[in-house]
């Protein structure tokens, strides 16, 4: 039986709700079927300092030393500008005067705090909120190296930033900028184009912690492959310099124009070709980056079910591979609702539709087939993630949705909470404000789960045209120009609704920041290496356990 998903009553439009940063209007709840609804609450800029993270108000914070995350915080950098709506060359100005209360060069410094909390004691805070079973898993592919250990270590280093100098100037952050977080992937245009990709952490707070995590992930990602000292600064070097000189190219574009600027992934593969131009890139490692371009056009819903479905009865069910891979039937539990998932995950897609906007949309001629629960990534493993699978036109029109459990942000306990009421908004609205162009699936729903507990979640299509960089196998020369990759993707993203202006005159023309940055790298790539034995001892001592091989 077809079961067509319809628009539902009125809902709100995601793509009409306020700026992330901003204070959105308080609606009539989320759109999951599950929200209450919340109160008129103040704007977040407006209001007085919340917790203890960074000074973000209308300039860097004034005193002895530098501005750190401990002190209290004014009204939101990127709120008053825009509302004082000031000249380019006031916003430069106060750029330059971030630099008196934190100097360039003082971002290279990197001390552990007197009283840092326990690496492994985050990380079973963590665990606290994940699935029980699925957390094994999670300390297996972490402890695998230091490298893999900082992509699940999002939480310690959060931590870590809070207390780190900052120049006073917010924009939308990532939260979690390590290299394996930016790759390529199909735009509704259908193009192809290098983004970032994973927007779990997304928050208003200072740029330069977005900046330290990713060139942390370039030195730690050197070390795992043994790259000389030297070669190791160079990277990082050149992906935080081309974050600078693509900041001060976006200062001096027009407000749209910085807004609509697109990187593509044609212009990436002319940036390869300068590279063995330039002797500065081998032929085999070009051929290599090549040919991800094609490879990830063939990362779409069809490929997916040749690998991941198969007919059961007459009908395309999702192959189990537990507990990698676990079909919801296998999950459900008997009771009033998920004893029968299919009615409930059709009654969740017709809420979830409503984030999608009003008007016409190719999920109405999708109908659900079936559902499994997925383990994804390394950091987000434990976190509850589905995967659905919807058919279209017929069985050989498949659309596979991800939909993923969006938690606190590890970042709000230093950069205050969220303004949004929902997880899965926090994360669709960050998202949108920093890709260049976001998938037309990506909404959000408040679900009510096989234990009853309700959980907010964001949805999204599982592969579409998606393809990533092989960051355990690059030499020198493809780290490097993957390194530029990253930093002026960063750029790009940071100037779309931070002050570009006021950035890119902190950052000047001199290579200080660049310098800073390196060093901060080091320092930083060293306490994480303190961190990961720290985890290897307690699993080896069966504090925590590992399930390798996963």
């Amino acid at each position: 039986m077809t079961t067509d998903i319809r628009v539902p009553g009125a809902g709100p439009a995601a793509g009409a709700g306020p700026a992330v940063g901003a204070a959105p209007a308080r609606s009539n709840g989320s759109a999951g079927s599950n929200g209450s609804a919340r109160g008129n609450g103040s704007a977040r800029g407006n209001g007085p300092a919340r917790g203890n993270g960074p000074a973000r108000g209308n300039g860097p914070a004034r005193g002895n030393g530098p501005a750190r995350g401990n002190g209290p915080r004014a009204v939101p950098f990127a709120s008053s500008w825009r509302r004082q709506h000031l000249t380019a060359d006031q916003r430069a100005a106060r750029g330059r005067s971030a630099r008196r209360a934190a100097p360039r060069s003082v971002h290279g410094r990197w001390e552990p705090a007197p009283d840092r909390p326990d690496p492994v004691s985050l990380l079973e805070d963590q665990a606290a909120t994940r699935v029980p079973d699925l957390v094994p898993v999670r300390y297996g592919r972490m402890v695998v190296s230091p490298f893999t250990f900082y992509r699940g270590a999002a939480a310690i280093m959060a931590a870590d930033l809070a207390g780190t100098p900052v120049s006073g100037i917010t924009v939308q952050l990532c939260g979690d900028a390590q290299l394996s977080n930016f790759g390529v992937f199909g735009t509704p245009e259908r193009k192809l184009i290098f983004d970032i990709n994973d927007f779990d952490e997304t928050l208003p707070g200072p740029w330069e912690w977005d900046v330290k995590r990713m060139a942390a992930s370039f030195e730690i990602m050197g070390r795992f492959r043994r790259f000389s000292p030297d070669n190791r600064h160079a990277i990082v070097t050149a992906g935080v310099r081309e974050y600078r000189k693509r900041m001060r190219r976006a200062a001096g574009l027009g407000t749209l124009s910085a807004w609509y600027d697109q990187p593509e992934a044609g212009a990436l593969l002319s940036l390869v070709h300068q590279q063995v131009q330039a002797a500065q890139l081998d032929r085999k490692e070009a051929r290599r980056a090549k040919r991800q371009v094609p490879e990830a056009y063939l990362q779409d819903s069809t490929r997916v079910l040749a690998h991941r479905a198969a007919g059961v009865d007459g009908e395309m069910r999702i192959t189990a591979d537990p507990p990698l891979i676990v079909p919801i039937e296998d999950l459900a539990r008997p009771g009033p609702e998920w004893e029968d998932p299919a009615p409930v995950i059709r009654k969740l897609l017709a809420s979830y539709r409503r984030t999608l906007g009003h008007q016409g949309h190719p999920l109405e001629e999708f109908r659900y087939v079936h559902a499994a629960r997925k383990v994804v990534g390394v950091g987000s493993v434990g976190a509850r993630c589905y995967l659905l699978l919807l058919l279209g036109r017929d069985a050989g029109d498949p659309l596979f949705l991800q939909v993923k459990e969006a938690q606190d942000a590890v970042l709000e306990r230093y950069a205050g909470p969220s303004s949004y009421p929902h997880h899965g908004q926090r994360v669709v609205m960050g998202q949108r404000l920093m890709q260049a162009a976001t998938d037309i699936f990506l909404g959000w729903q408040r679900i009510k789960g096989l234990d009853g507990v309700p959980r907010d979640y964001y949805v999204r299509q599982f592969h579409d045209w998606k393809g990533g960089a092989d960051v355990e196998r690059m030499l020198v020369p493809g780290a490097t120009v993957y390194a530029q990759m990253c930093g002026a993707t960063l750029s790009r993203a940071h100037a779309r609704w931070g002050d570009r202006i006021a950035i890119a005159a902190y950052l000047g023309q001199s290579d200080m920041f660049d310098r800073a940055m390196a060093d901060f790298a080091v320092a930083y790539a060293d306490q994480n290496e303190r961190d990961y034995a720290a985890f290897a001892a307690a699993v080896r001592s069966g504090r925590l356990v590992a399930e390798t091989g996963g």
